[in-house]
C-alpha cells in the first residue's frame, strides 16, 4: 500500500490509549476524543500509567480491539526498541511516541512533525541557525525539526554537554553543523530557539538575559504552567507553547491511526483542529 493512501477500511480496532508515567495530567484523550467524534468514528481513548518495566507485558496483553498507542515519557525508547518498523523521524531521534498495532507493529515521532507544525503556525517556516536548550530525547526531535525547517547550524546549550552523543550522531547523519557547550558560554546570533529542559526549570536571570537577547523566536516544549519561567524572561511577543506541539503531534498520531499514515490529512483538518484547541483550553 502506498502510505500516502487511506486504508480502504480501517480495521474494527476501535480501543487507543496513551501511556507513560505520570498519565494522569495527560490532554491526550480529550484532543484525541474530539478529533474522533468529528470523523464519526466510534473509537475510545483513554490513558493508562505504564512505565518502563511493565510496558512488554502491558503490550502484549492487548487484544485484537486495540488499534494504536500514543507514548509519552517514558516509553519512547522502549517502545523504539519494540517496534518492527520505524518511520524517518523515529529511526532518526530513536524515539517512538505512536505504535500503529497489527501483525506489524509500526512506530512513528510525531513529536518531530508537532514541531515544526507548531513554527508553521506561528508564521515561521524557515529557520537557517537555530540553538538548542538541553540534550535529552524531546532534544532529539527538535534537532531534526530544525533540519526540516533548513536549520545547517544548530547550537546546543546543555548542563551536561558530554549528554549530547545522540544529538552528535544525528546532526552527523543530516549534515548539521553542531556545537555543544555548557551554558556560560558567550551566546551567538539565532534565528529560533528551542528549549528542551525538564518543566518547571529555572535558568539563572545572568544565562537567561544574553540567550534571549540573540535568541529569536522562543519554542518552549513545555506548556504547564504557562507561561514558563523561560518565557515569562523572554522579551517581546515571539514565544511559542510547548502545548502547540502537543497538539499537532496529536494530529498527526489521529492521521496515523486513521490512515496508517502522518502525511495524509484529515477532512475538513482546520475544523478540527480548531475543536481540539478549544477542547484542551476548557480543560
Amino acid at each position: 500500500m502506498n502510505p500516502s493512501e487511506p486504508e480502504a477500511d480501517a480495521p474494527a480496532r476501535t480501543e487507543l490509549a496513551v501511556w507513560g508515567d505520570p498519565i494522569g495530567h495527560s490532554r491526550s484523550p480529550a484532543l484525541h476524543s474530539t478529533a474522533y467524534g468529528l470523523l464519526g468514528l466510534d473509537w475510545h481513548y483513554g490513558r493508562r500509567r505504564v512505565d518502563e518495566r511493565s510496558f512488554g507485558d502491558a503490550l502484549s496483553g492487548l487484544d485484537d480491539s486495540w488499534r494504536g498507542l500514543s507514548l509519552t515519557m517514558p516509553l519512547k525508547e522502549v517502545a523504539h526498541a519494540r517496534a518492527d518498523e520505524h518511520d524517518r523521524h523515529a529511526a532518526l531521534t530513536g524515539a517512538v511516541n505512536t505504535l500503529l498495532l497489527g501483525s506489524t507493529l509500526r512506530g512513528f515521532n510525531t513529536d518531530v512533525g508537532g514541531i515544526v507544525d507548531a513554527f508553521a503556525h506561528a508564521g515561521v517556516t524557515r529557520i537557517d541557525r537555530a540553538r538548542i536548550l538541553g540534550a535529552g530525547s524531546t532534544a532529539a526531535s527538535a534537532l531534526v525539526a530544525l533540519h526540516d525547517l533548513g536549520a545547517t547550524r544548530v547550537d546546543v546549550r546543555a548542563r551536561r554537554p558530554e549528554a549530547a552523543g545522540r544529538l552528535r550522531e544525528i546532526a552527523s547523519a543530516l549534515g548539521i553543523a553542531l556545537s555543544v557547550q555548557g551554558f556560560e558560554h558567550a551566546a551567538s546570533d539565532v534565528d529560533a530557539t528551542v528549549a528542551t529542559l525538564p518543566s518547571g526549570t529555572v535558568l539563572d536571570t545572568d544565562v537567561v538575559t544574553p540567550l534571549a537577547a540573540v535568541g529569536g523566536t522562543l519554542f518552549e516544549a513545555a506548556y504547564a504552567p504557562w507561561p514558563s519561567a523561560l518565557a515569562a524572561q523572554w522579551p517581546g511577543a515571539n514565544v511559542i507553547s510547548g502545548f502547540e506541539m502537543l497538539l499537532y503531534q496529536a494530529v498527526r498520531q489521529i492521521r496515523i491511526f486513521r490512515y496508517g499514515s502522518q502525511e495524509h490529512l484529515l477532512p475538513d483538518e482546520d475544523v478540527i483542529v480548531a475543536a481540539m484547541r478549544s477542547r484542551a483550553m476548557e480543560d
